[in-house]
């Protein structure tokens, strides 16, 4: 029968899920509530390092699932901790799903930007900038999917030319061997050096604005603030950080080290180049008209978050209902793909929701917490950094900045600490979680839904080369985000 459980699980995922719940079980009955608890923490932050071998939803929603059968928490709580966090999830659902249907003129900017910059300096500090920007208005697994789609579409191109005897597309005749050998790696290196600093841009950006990741918002809207009102709030510690990666980005590829630094062979840019000039020269009038729609929604975007016009997963509702109306997009299975992306993690969030009203029933981090704030108040902002960016390169960092937040605000709800110190706490907490979290692909979704790519095995990105190739954003985001916060706050 041990086959049927679970379906057609892997042997080893049956195994583990099997052995969480006998543990949790006896431990409940045996060691308490409170013990069993931070089993069910250690077990869910277990889950999500194991992401790549199996997506969250899952194994998470099982243990949720058996935190309220045990009655750790209730569903009326955390159906409170999700009423809560209703823009988030509303974000989340309707903002994604918005600029999904802008990707072709994001796709058209990248691409002009790809093929238009020789200079491989230049382009990656373009790469790196233009992600942070997009990042920061937009969403960073939607500009990651973007790099994506343009790396997977210039990448095939490059192999139907290798893949058949000779070239004919007016770029001269070319020899497969030409195609081949260390021109063929030295270009999947290009395009992986070229991506790495993309998604490193993603997260730059994404600690900036209320919009930029998901805890951004958890955050803003705990604290009150508008998406003016946050940048300002981060900007002191951000756009430090955002020179610094910049900086960081030209030594890396100067010298060529970490994995960085190669160029784009001249034969792959004859081919690409070709590529977009006849895609250009084929586009349609239909095309060139939806690729003005898109400009002006997102302008109307960039007004309507700076003017805080409505909550922000309104103003993606209203986006997709401009662009879809006005290119024409009718029928409900052209709309359902647009959904497609964002809502997995959405289910996870709400999971995530589950298991912080778990924490906040069982009141877990009060101790924790209360040990931070009882240290000398100048410490506590660095403190809360560190703290937040450790769990976060093994955890999820929107699920670790869901917790802190919450035990921050509790602490103040009680007039514990003052709304000036409140204040440094969720900056702490945000960049926190933000910056040190390019670590490793667990802690930024951007970076995991990168290594969970079809790109991923096509240019030979492993997870042990991306952490390798993220080391030394690591190193200058997390430290001088660290510094910041010493002096800022």
């Amino acid at each position: 029968m041990f086959k049927y459980f679970l379906g057609h699980s892997p042997r080893w995922y049956k195994l583990t899920m099997l052995a969480f719940f006998i543990i949790n079980i006896v431990s409940y009955f045996v060691l308490g509530p409170m013990i069993t608890a931070w089993l069910f923490i250690a077990e869910f932050i277990f889950t999500l390092a194991m992401a790549l071998k199996c997506y969250p939803l899952q194994s998470g929603g099982l243990l949720a699932i058996q935190v309220l059968l045990l009655n750790l928490t209730t569903p009326h709580n955390a159906y409170h901790e999700i009423e809560q966090n209703l823009e988030v999830i509303l974000l989340l659902v309707f903002m994604v799903a918005g600029i999904f249907f802008m990707k072709p003129l994001l796709m058209y900017i990248f691409s002009k930007v790809f093929t238009k910059i020789r200079s491989k300096l230049i382009l990656s500090l373009l790469f790196v900038f233009l992600s942070a920007v997009l990042s920061a208005f937009l969403d960073a697994l939607t500009v990651t999917a973007v790099l994506i789609s343009v790396a997977v579409g210039f990448y095939g191109v490059y192999h139907k030319i290798h893949s058949s005897s000779s070239d004919h597309d007016g770029s001269g005749v070319l020899d497969r061997k030409e195609l081949s050998g260390d021109t063929l790696e030295q270009f999947r290196s290009f395009l992986r050096s070229l991506i790495m600093h993309g998604v490193v841009g993603t997260a730059l950006g994404g600690v900036c604005t209320l919009v930029g990741e998901p805890q951004n918002l958890l955050i803003g809207e705990k604290m009150g603030w508008d998406f003016l009102e946050f940048f300002l709030k981060m900007a002191p510690i951000t756009m430090p950080v955002l020179a610094a990666g910049l900086v960081a980005t030209v030594i890396v590829e100067k010298f060529k080290i970490f994995g960085y630094g190669d160029e784009l062979p001249e034969v792959a840019r004859r081919i690409i180049e070709n590529y977009t000039d006849k895609t250009d020269q084929e586009r349609t009038e239909k095309e060139k008209y939806g690729l003005i729609v898109q400009a002006v929604s997102a302008l109307l975007l960039i007004v309507g978050l700076a003017l805080h016009l409505a909550p922000v997963g309104l103003i993606g509702l209203g986006l997709i209902i401009i662009q879809t109306a006005f290119m024409g997009i009718i029928e409900e299975h052209s709309l359902g793909k647009a959904f497609e992306e964002a809502l997995p993690f959405t289910a996870l969030l709400v999971v995530f929701f589950i298991i912080v009203a778990m924490i906040h029933d069982q009141h877990l981090f009060t101790p924790i917490i209360d040990w931070v704030l009882a240290q000398d108040i100048s410490q506590q902002p660095s403190m809360f950094y560190l703290a937040n960016g450790v769990l976060s390169m093994i955890s999820d960092n929107v699920f670790v900045a869901t917790v802190y937040i919450g035990e921050v605000k509790s602490v103040y709800d009680a007039g514990d600490i003052s709304a000036e110190h409140l204040e440094k706490l969720a900056i702490a907490i945000n960049t926190g979680t933000n910056l040190p979290s390019v670590a490793t692909p667990n802690g930024q979704a951007a970076f995991l839904f990168l290594l969970t790519s079809a790109l991923a095995p096509l240019i030979n990105l492993s997870y042990g080369k991306m952490v390798k190739m993220a080391l030394p954003y690591t190193i200058v985001l997390g430290g001088v985000g660290l510094i910041m916060v010493k002096i800022i706050l």
